[in-house]
């Protein structure tokens, strides 16, 4: 069983079917979808949650609801991507932190909030010696995110993401580190 996180204000618990359609929302919102990615209709977003569900049996370990007040805002996740990229050890997983949160609620500190509550995790659950996070290069919301978590930028680790094409406006993503020697919990 995967524990549900509590922060001062928000609830991370495993998702439900009644999250969908506040998923499906989130995912439909040019606003949030502008540097994650082309638009999703309601079926695209329930094929993502279920890959996001399955992943976390997987792994023990993935994403969470961010629930706020018995609502669902978003979602964050501390996960391992199903992918390889050149700044990821072969020797040991990457445990990267993420976060997407409806742009209703930006503002407001909810990423930050559910993001600090999902690195805690790692460390404190997953022993990972590190957490990373990464983004579109053009995502300088997420980027002020990962720099409140006190991650720092390794422009050596930046990459080209491997599920976007040639040419995609987005493919380019800069990697933040946080070591937990440098997690100030």
């Amino acid at each position: 069983m995967i524990p549900e996180l509590r922060t001062d204000r928000l609830l991370l618990r495993p998702f439900t079917d009644a999250d969908r359609p506040a998923w499906a929302a989130i995912h439909a919102d040019p606003l949030v979808m502008e540097t994650l990615g082309p638009l999703l209709d309601r079926a695209a977003a329930d094929e993502l949650l279920d890959r996001f569900v399955a992943r976390r049996a997987e792994l023990g370990y993935g994403w969470w609801c961010v629930d706020l007040d018995g609502a669902c805002i978003g979602g964050a996740a501390v996960n391992t991507p199903p992918w390889t990229a050149p700044f990821m050890d072969p020797g040991r997983p990457t445990i990267e932190v993420g976060w997407r949160i409806s742009s209703s609620h930006w503002g407001r500190g909810y990423a930050p909030e559910a993001a600090r509550a999902a690195v805690a995790f790692a460390f404190a659950e997953l022993d990972a010696p590190e957490v990373v996070a990464f983004t579109a290069a053009t995502n300088t919301r997420s980027r002020r995110v990962m720099e409140k978590l006190g991650m720092v930028h390794d422009p050596a680790g930046d990459f080209d993401h491997p599920n976007l094409a040639a040419g995609d406006p987005l493919r380019r993503h800069v990697l933040y580190r946080l070591a937990r020697a440098d997690w100030p919990a």
